[in-house]
Parts: C-alpha cells; sequence; structure tokens
C-alpha cells in the first residue's frame, strides 16, 4: 500500500504543467539523454522572442495646446519630443472650449469681468493721451537757461508716470497674462518687462544670490552688489547652471552670454572675468586673475545675446579670454563673471546714452592690461561703472587642463601642488607625581 500511495504522487508530479515554464520534462530511463536532445532543448530555450506584430497598439498623440493633466504631459515629452504650449489652465481652457477664441471663452462671469477690465483700460488710456500731451506741451515751451535743468527734472518725472500708467492698463488684462504664460511677450512694452522682471525675481535671482554669497563672492571681489539684470552663461551650446562646475575643455572657448535688462532703451555694459583663487606660494596666500575683459557691449531688453569671443579687438576687448584652469592638487576656482553698467552721457549730440569707454587709452596706460593681480575695485572706481549683474561657475584640474594650458601657453602645467605635512609638536613627559 506504501508504494502505491508513492507511485501514486509521483504520477501527479509528472503530470503537473507548472514544471513546462520552468524547464523540460524528461521521463525516467536508464540511458543518458543523446546529444541531439540536448541541443534541441538549449536551442528552443535559447530562441528569442517572437517579434511584434504590426497590431500592436501605439502611444496616441497628444496635443500640445490641449493636453492638460501631468501623465498626457509625460507621454508628450517622452514619446513626442513636444513640450507643452503655455500653462496648464489655459491648455484646459482651449480643450473644452472647442477652439474658441481666448478672449471670447463663453462664460458668463469671464465676459463680465473682462467688460470691466475693458472700461477701466479705456479710463487709464485717457489719463495716457493727456499724459503725452502734457510732456509736449512742457517739451515746447521755451525757459531761461537757469531753468532748463529743472525742466529736465520735470520731463523724466512726467515720463516716469507715463510708463506706470501703462503698466497699469495692461497689468490685470488675461490677454496679456496669457502671452506672457505662453513666451509670446514683447519685452520693446513696460508691461512684459514688468512681468518677466517680476518672474525672474521670484526664484532665480534669490537662487543666484544664494550662490555668491555662500561662495563668498561678495565680498572677495567686489564689496557688494545688486543684481538688476539677468545673466545666463553656456559653454558649448551647454547651458551652464549658476556655480556649476565647467570643463576645462569646454571652457577653453569663450562662452555666450545672455544679458537681460528689464529697463527701457540701449545701454552700454563692461564684462569682467576674474578668478580670485590664484595660488601664491611665495605669499602662502590667494591672487586674482582676469580672464576676460571687454567695455562698449550694447544691450537691450530686445537684444541680449552676447558671443564673448567675436567682440571688436580695437574698441571693445581690453583682454581676450583666456581658459579657465586649475592647476593639479589646487582646490577648485571661482570664476566670477561682472556686467558693469557704464555711466550715463551729459552729451546729448553724442548719439548715445551712455560714455563710451576708451579703450585704446586703457590699453597704452598698462594698468589694467596685466592678468595676475588685476584689482576689480580698482577698475570699476576709477571708470565709475556700477555693478548690476553677475554670474559664477568653478574649474579645477581634470584630464584635459595640462592639454588645454600648452594650447593656450600657460606655464605651470606641470607643476602639482602638495599639502605641507604639519609635524606634532613635541611631548614632554611630565612628573608622573603630579598625577597620583
Amino acid at each position: 500500500m506504501a508504494l502505491d500511495r508513492s507511485a501514486g504522487r509521483l504520477a501527479r508530479c509528472i503530470k503537473c504543467t507548472r514544471h513546462d515554464r520552468i524547464l523540460p520534462i524528461r521521463t525516467f530511463t536508464t540511458s543518458a539523454a543523446s546529444r541531439l536532445e540536448v541541443q534541441e532543448t538549449q536551442t528552443s530555450s535559447d530562441a528569442p522572442p517572437p517579434p511584434a506584430t504590426a497590431d500592436a497598439p501605439k502611444p496616441k498623440l497628444r496635443d500640445p495646446n490641449t493636453v492638460s493633466t501631468r501623465a498626457a504631459e509625460q507621454q508628450l515629452i517622452q514619446h513626442q519630443r513636444i513640450t507643452p504650449v503655455g500653462s496648464r489652465r489655459r491648455r484646459a481652457a482651449i480643450a473644452s472650449t472647442s477652439n474658441i477664441p481666448f478672449s471670447e471663452l463663453p462664460y458668463q462671469c469671464f465676459q463680465e469681468a473682462r467688460a470691466l477690465l475693458q472700461a477701466d483700460r479705456k479710463e487709464k488710456l485717457e489719463v495716457i493721451r493727456a499724459q503725452r500731451e502734457r510732456i509736449e506741451r512742457l517739451k515746447a515751451k521755451d525757459v531761461a537757461p537757469q531753468d532748463e535743468a529743472h525742466k529736465e527734472k520735470r520731463l523724466v518725472d512726467m515720463r516716469r508716470k507715463l510708463e506706470e500708467q501703462k503698466i497699469l492698463a495692461d497689468i490685470n488684462d488675461p490677454v496679456v497674462k496669457r502671452k506672457f504664460e505662453d513666451g509670446e511677450g514683447d519685452l520693446t512694452k513696460p508691461i512684459y518687462r514688468l512681468l518677466a522682471d517680476r518672474q525672474w525675481r521670484s526664484y532665480r535671482r534669490t537662487l543666484l544670490l544664494q550662490r555668491i554669497t555662500q561662495m563668498n563672492v561678495v565680498p572677495d571681489v567686489l564689496p557688494a552688489i545688486d543684481s538688476v539684470i539677468s545673466t545666463t552663461l553656456s559653454f558649448a551650446g551647454k547651458r551652464v547652471q549658476h556655480g556649476d562646475f565647467v570643463d576645462s575643455l569646454m571652457s577653453e572657448q569663450a562662452p555666450i552670454m545672455q544679458i537681460q535688462p528689464y529697463d527701457k532703451g540701449k545701454r552700454l555694459y563692461t564684462v569682467v572675468v576674474v578668478n580670485p583663487d590664484v595660488p601664491n606660494v611665495e605669499k602662502d596666500a590667494f591672487d586674482y586673475r582676469c580672464h576676460f575683459l571687454a567695455s562698449n557691449i550694447e544691450i537691450s531688453p530686445i537684444d541680449t545675446r552676447v558671443h564673448l569671443g567675436r567682440l571688436s579687438e580695437e574698441s571693445q576687448v581690453i583682454l581676450p579670454w583666456l581658459p579657465a584652469y586649475g592647476q593639479k592638487g589646487a582646490p577648485y576656482q571661482r570664476m566670477s563673471i561682472f556686467v558693469l553698467e557704464q555711466p550715463k552721457s551729459d552729451d546729448p549730440s553724442s548719439g548715445s546714452s551712455h560714455q563710451t569707454l576708451d579703450v585704446a587709452a586703457v590699453k597704452e596706460t598698462g594698468r589694467y592690461t596685466q592678468r595676475h593681480g588685476f584689482n576689480l575695485r580698482s577698475f570699476v572706481d576709477k571708470h565709475l561703472l556700477k555693478p548690476v549683474g553677475v554670474d559664477l561657475f568653478r574649474t579645477q584640474w581634470d584630464e584635459g587642463t595640462a592639454a588645454v594650458m600648452q594650447r593656450a601657453g600657460i606655464i605651470g602645467w606641470d607643476v602639482e601642488f602638495k599639502r605641507k605635512r604639519v609635524e606634532p609638536l613635541p611631548y614632554r613627559r611630565m612628573d608622573s607625581v603630579r598625577y597620583r
């Protein structure tokens, strides 16, 4: 009976189909498995999976103007490589209104609010028209020479109030906010410059000031700075975040900067790149080194791109670009970039609102053409410059630094800094009687 029960269990185990998914079942035999059987078993187990059929489901194509959920946005970015347009609120409204223009959305509350805003805007436009007439009358008025300064001051105040009224006329318009969120804002208009400035100050400016404060760029290079323009830096087409490490091969070529002012009109700026972490072995301290210096760079709210390697050698560049590098064994080095606004011009016949820096005269003096020991504070005070923007990246020794230094003709590529060993103080054993 015991043999019958064992045989029954064995039979049930052989009939079990779970083992078909693990390995092929082979009945008991007294002979060894043939070579052909082993090869067939290996071939069947190593066979690739069958190809996907043409009926396999394809990912659904999404419209970048109507996706309004987080999952749909991720599918659009992953499968179609397209970024959603505008805000999620706007896309949800478009998806639910059958391509009706944004200003004609069939919502009663929305339309009544727009009617109220339009009435308020008409009042603001009337104030703007009256303010322009007052400005024209004041400009045409003849005054005594001693009152000319007072007249100019009044004109400046009246133009400032005119710009404020332009902003108040459009600040609540939903169409203006929609265009700004979609990236279609015209920065020649004061309302879009105000919205862009608010957006930059909400996070990116705070992050920038945090980086330059934590890394002690201020006050190591300049005592203080009030950043009022935004800057972005890119090497070889790759954008660099504030304070990131940049490979020496990438920094061999001059970068491209986006300098975005938020004020009306064109201005002249000076861009300087200073390294405050140059090791000085003789003094056992650190020195400054200037990697780039150029002046008379014209920037406006719509003309913001500056290629530091394509500026004029005669009228703009004082010190050409020097690759950022750090010698072996030395700590990482901070490459600080400062944007300095040149002083305003007192001569209205010059054709420019800001003074032009005489690059040839600066080169002739030779005081600020020496890279090592460059003093940015002295340069700012000498030419009455105003720091308005700052950026930062870091460099250190890597596998390409030696080749970059050799190509640039920089000595010291074969020098390695090592920490000096501090010898322990001599220890004198005291009389043990004192410790009993």
